[in-house]
């Protein structure tokens, strides 16, 4: 395992300090799995898009950097789960989904067909006309009336 610490900087940027002290300011963590293996793979990049290192899990990680980088992902990836699709007002798209996620109730607008794609055999991400991506993790865990709501846009 690297020694190195993760630091927040006056204006909220994460800040890398390698083993012999060297500071690097405005680090951006990659995952390399965000969808399939989330806590697995993840390169910390500098500016300049320099790997400065590769966590390969965030199990390896000192607790207080493992917080941190937890935290800086959250507050920067926003991908609302939907767990139930209330609704599809319209045949064919655009049309508007009312759904329900992680996050609570919304509905948006779907322009086209293709804004569904598949990632794996059961996971679903779906894009709002508006560029928000909603997740469905897995399509088994939905309701049926979901299910079936959902089936009409996947061939």
């Amino acid at each position: 395992m690297a020694e190195f610490e993760l630091q927040r900087d006056a204006m909220g940027r994460l800040v890398h300090v390698a083993g012999d002290g060297t500071r690097t300011e405005g680090v951006n963590p990659v995952r390399a799995f965000p969808l399939s293996s989330p806590e697995k793979g993840i390169a910390l990049v500098s500016r300049e898009g320099r790997e400065l290192e590769w966590i390969a899990s965030l199990d390896e990680l000192k607790e207080a950097n493992r917080r941190l980088l937890e935290e800086f992902l959250l507050q920067r990836e926003f991908l609302p789960e939907i767990v139930r699709i209330e609704g599809i007002e319209g045949v064919s798209a655009p049309n508007l989904w009312r759904v329900e996620t992680d996050r609570g109730a919304t509905s948006f607008r779907l322009k086209s067909e293709d804004d569904i794609r598949r990632i794996e055999q059961s996971m679903v991400i779906v894009s709002s006309e508006s560029g928000v991506n909603f997740l469905i993790r897995n399509i088994t865990d939905l309701d049926r009336h979901s299910r079936r709501l959902l089936a009409r846009f996947l061939s």
